[in-house]
């Protein structure tokens, strides 16, 4: 089977990084994910203080986001990572690395900002994906 996104790693002139992949396309439908944050179901913040918590439970909700359009990890072709602050980023890219599993990493961004919407919150991250013009959503 082959893959309807293409990743790449290093552009010619391009350092690689084994965090993201500089450049993806491909062809399918296009889905755009809200920032999630790491709220549960009735809207609770899931591990106040705990960036490694709060990661997960954000790709948890991101999971979930991309099933609702027929969409899965592999199909992701950038996210957008704001943190309130850098030191974050080891939680977050150990939370991506799970729920990514042996999927091409996609583009992606970081951004520290002031604050997110509610105080207790460390972590949002939004996403874009292409899925297959078969798939269910």
């Amino acid at each position: 089977m082959t893959t309807h996104l293409t990743h790449v790693p290093a552009p010619e002139g391009i350092a690689p990084s084994p965090q993201y992949s500089h450049v993806v396309w491909g062809t399918g439908r296009f889905v755009a994910i809200s920032g999630q944050c790491s709220l549960d179901a009735s809207g609770a913040v899931v591990g106040a203080d705990d960036a490694g918590a709060q990661a997960r439970q954000v790709f948890a909700n991101l999971r979930r986001c991309l099933a609702a359009a027929g969409a899965g990890f592999e199909d992701v072709v950038k996210l957008t990572y704001f943190v309130t602050d850098v030191a974050h980023l080891p939680a977050v890219r150990t939370a991506r690395d799970e729920a990514f599993g042996t999927a091409p990493l996609p583009a992606s961004s970081a951004v520290q900002i002031a604050a997110l919407v509610r105080p207790e919150l460390l972590i949002e991250i939004e996403a874009f994906a292409l899925v297959p013009e078969s798939a269910a959503g």
